[in-house]
């Protein structure tokens, strides 16, 4: 069907500031304008984050001979889940909110929604919705201070990768209780109405 024009000046329904490199995202019961974002927008957000790369480079030169910055092999498994852990919380978890709300509208549980604002604003509200992308910064963040302070960091890599683990195995339990849950209740079912429960497979 063909777009009809507004009332007021017959144009066609196409919603204010929709153009091309506009990003609207929809959150159902949250209104988030169209915001424009430029290259020049992400640029400076790389260009952050290779200032931040090449701080952790030259932390790590000058600690070269007797305290030069060593990683064993067996450290990067811990390593990882605590970027894990450290992503998830910072892009997902309520605990966060102060951190994500000048540049994410969130739902009224506090879960991250869509960016907000314009600009760089609007990037960094891009990035926080990305785990991935907070997980890039959390993986420079936890080596600068490995580098910088080896104890302190390996004590935060080992919380960290404790507490991704725990969500690992939570959510995993979780899972398993409900399937158990469900089985018990179709058991139930078949025993008294003799239909066949959800879990029942029909022979070949």
């Amino acid at each position: 069907m063909a777009n009809r024009g507004s009332a007021a000046g017959g144009k066609v329904g196409r919603e204010p500031g929709a153009r091309a490199g506009n990003r609207a995202l929809r959150l159902p019961g949250v209104v988030t304008p169209l915001s424009t974002t430029r290259p020049l927008d992400y640029a400076l957000l790389e260009g952050a984050f290779l200032t931040c790369f090449t701080a952790v480079v030259v932390l790590a030169r000058k600690r070269e001979g007797p305290n030069a910055l060593t990683i064993a092999s067996s450290e990067l498994p811990v390593m990882a889940m605590a970027v894990f852990a450290l992503a998830d919380v910072l892009a997902k978890e309520k605990v966060s909110t102060w951190i994500r709300g000048p540049f994410v509208v969130e739902s009224i549980d506090h879960r991250p929604g869509v960016p907000q604002g314009a600009g760089v604003r609007y990037a960094i509200g891009e990035m926080l919705t990305c785990t991935r992308c907070v997980g890039t910064w959390s993986a420079l963040g936890l080596l600068g201070l490995r580098t910088a302070s080896p104890v302190a960091g390996r004590a935060a890599s080992v919380i960290l990768a404790l507490t991704g683990a725990n969500d690992i195995l939570q959510g995993g339990f979780r899972l398993l209780v409900e399937r158990a849950n469900r089985a018990i209740l179709d058991a139930d079912v078949v025993r008294q109405t003799g239909a066949p429960g959800t879990f029942t497979h029909e022979p070949l």
